[in-house]
């Protein structure tokens, strides 16, 4: 298996299992942000995965625009996009990409 399919397993992967449990949270809440913050943050814990998901979201989009620039990868920046679904989405999306645009360059 090349390594552009594997980036292209972990977005699909990275994108339904967290959508999965976005859908399950509004269907019994209704879209309502406020609860949702309050409920990411609401012991140690859940404090600790949202506040590393929301840094590692940062480190992504630092890595992207950086790492497009530097082999002059225009479609990198779309990669950004992907952020509205979640960092597990976005970042194998980036690599995907990146595999493809290395292979045109070879």
């Amino acid at each position: 298996m090349k390594l552009k399919h594997i980036y292209l397993l972990l977005m699909i992967i990275g994108s339904l299992v967290p959508l999965f449990y976005l859908v399950k949270f509004v269907m019994n809440n209704g879209p309502d942000i406020e609860l949702l913050i309050e409920q990411l943050f609401v012991n140690d814990i859940s404090t600790f995965f949202g506040l590393d998901v929301i840094i590692s979201a940062l480190v992504t989009i630092v890595f992207i625009l950086f790492e497009s620039k530097r082999l002059n990868m225009k479609s990198g920046i779309y990669s950004l996009f992907g952020m509205l679904i979640g960092v597990s989405f976005c970042l194998p999306l980036f690599l995907y990409l990146r595999e493809v645009h290395r292979s045109k360059k070879l």
